[in-house]
């Protein structure tokens, strides 16, 4: 039983993470950036600033999609691959967005990144809500 935890935890070490991570992913919490929030690089050159909303792991793909939406039913969403998180950009309207049981109420430029691998949901509170979706699976 040792020599197996030893060989455990030599993998993990040669690897530079925990072997629970190796097994047992950590899974994404709920991460919520509201307009005029996070940190900001303003151009020296131009009326421009960039906020960083979220950086994109290693060895990830991300997909990106436009969203069109009426305030009508729901858009329930069947959980995804796991390890799969999703980003939602809030352009104009209001919306709920994020896990089925707890989503959070967005304005515009209001940003929420949330497990993807469990159920979710998108509810345009507003006519004409449009967001940004980014996919991210890992």
């Amino acid at each position: 039983m040792r020599h197996a935890a030893r060989e455990r935890d030599q993998l993990g070490g040669a690897l530079g993470v925990p072997f629970s991570r190796l097994v047992d992913p950590p899974r994404a919490g709920v991460r919520v950036v509201r307009a005029g929030e996070g940190p900001a690089t303003r151009s020296e050159q131009a009326d421009y600033t960039a906020t960083l909303l979220a950086s994109c792991p290693p060895n990830a793909r991300r997909d990106v999609y436009r969203v069109t939406a009426e305030p009508e039913e729901p858009h329930l969403s069947d959980p995804h691959l796991p390890g799969t998180t999703e980003h939602v950009l809030l352009g104009t309207g209001r919306a709920l967005a994020g896990p089925a049981d707890d989503p959070v109420e967005l304005a515009p430029g209001d940003y929420v990144a949330y497990p993807g691998d469990a159920p979710h949901v998108f509810r345009a509170l507003a006519p004409g809500t449009t967001a940004t979706f980014i996919m991210e699976h890992t």
